[in-house]
């Protein structure tokens, strides 16, 4: 975790990192009544983990759609 904010620049954090932990944040306390902390802990990684990756694929499809597809 201290290696992801350490070489990450603050724009990112800010713009990239802090809205996905927010949107895990809230699914997991909304959804994840599991009563164990571990298990709500690892849910909460799981979806942010889960959230962040589908954020990166949609910023590759959008980037390529602006470029004029895979083809170009």
């Amino acid at each position: 975790m201290y290696d992801l904010i350490s070489r990450l620049p603050a724009r990112q954090l800010l713009l990239r990192q802090a809205p996905t932990l927010l949107g895990a944040m809230a699914i997991a306390e909304t959804f994840y009544k599991w009563h164990s902390f571990l298990l709500e802990t690892g849910g909460f990684l799981l979806t942010w983990f889960l959230l962040d990756a589908l954020v990166s694929l949609l910023e590759r499809a959008l980037g390529r759609a602006a470029r004029g597809g895979p083809g170009r």
